[in-house]
């Protein structure tokens, strides 16, 4: 059986990669007040397509957008206080996003390894996941963790090899333009779950209105279906750059001749 695939059957993936921000949790809203916050204190104006515009990628990336709005602190403190300001909001009301919490828990009830793949900085990972009353996550990958921000891979591949699987052997679920693209380009099985953006135009493999009534079958159900297609691709893709080479390498020894 190969590395990392699932102990009981290979229907299964090896690993469900998590969002948290917008796919867990609906902490957007948290965010856009922190960021319309702190803009309008410098006297600026933040409008909800701006906001939206920074929807899935990096905290870094939004207090660069902060810095030209105005705001006249350090990348880095403007990280830490929009972080601290959501994890306020967070202590006095965690914002589910529907069926979340009860699908993860059915997937740590079936015994397959989990990883949480997010922007925010590992701080308010470990707050959101302080209020998840059972062990929900085997590894987090966080903002603060990674070089590259999503929509670029490096997160989902960092979260597959610390879990130590093949990221095409997993599971990713996300809510982001950003966020499905990291995946898809890890060559995760991504299921988008839309929120606040459109995701029909985006990299995932299949969306879900919702995760509300969704179970480990309906995960097993897309990876099954997508893996192969994936495997299918890939061997497409090989044979093709195989035969590319064949053909540059006798063009080369003609000349030889």
């Amino acid at each position: 059986m190969p590395v990392g695939w699932h102990p009981v059957t290979e229907l299964y993936p090896a690993a469900i990669l998590w969002d948290l921000d917008g796919t867990i949790v609906d902490t957007e809203p948290y965010w856009m007040t922190a960021q319309t916050a702190l803009i309008e204190s410098y006297g600026g104006s933040w409008s909800h397509d701006e906001a939206l515009d920074l929807v899935g990628s990096g905290l870094w990336r939004t207090a660069q957008t902060m810095q030209r709005h105005g705001v006249e602190l350090s990348e880095d403190a403007i990280v830490a206080l929009l972080s601290e300001q959501v994890m306020q909001q967070i202590s006095l009301k965690v914002p589910w996003r529907p069926g979340a919490k009860e699908l993860l828990a059915e997937v740590r009830k079936a015994g397959i390894p989990t990883a949480l793949v997010t922007m925010s900085i590992g701080r308010m990972a470990e707050h959101v996941r302080s209020f998840i009353d059972f062990d929900a996550f085997d590894v987090v990958v966080s903002g603060d963790s990674v070089t590259n921000a999503k929509p670029h891979p490096e997160a989902y591949l960092l979260a597959a090899s610390s879990l130590g699987v093949d990221p095409r052997a997993c599971v990713a679920i996300e809510d982001s333009i950003a966020g499905v693209g990291a995946a898809a380009a890890a060559g995760v099985v991504t299921i988008g779950v839309p929120h606040m953006l459109s995701l029909d135009h985006g990299p995932a493999d299949v969306l879900w209105p919702t995760l509300a009534g969704r179970g480990v079958a309906d995960l097993a159900q897309v990876f099954g279906a997508y893996a192969a297609a994936h495997a299918a691709v890939e061997r497409v893709t090989e044979a093709a750059a195989s035969e590319s080479t064949l053909s540059e390498s006798t063009v080369a020894e003609s000349h030889i001749a």
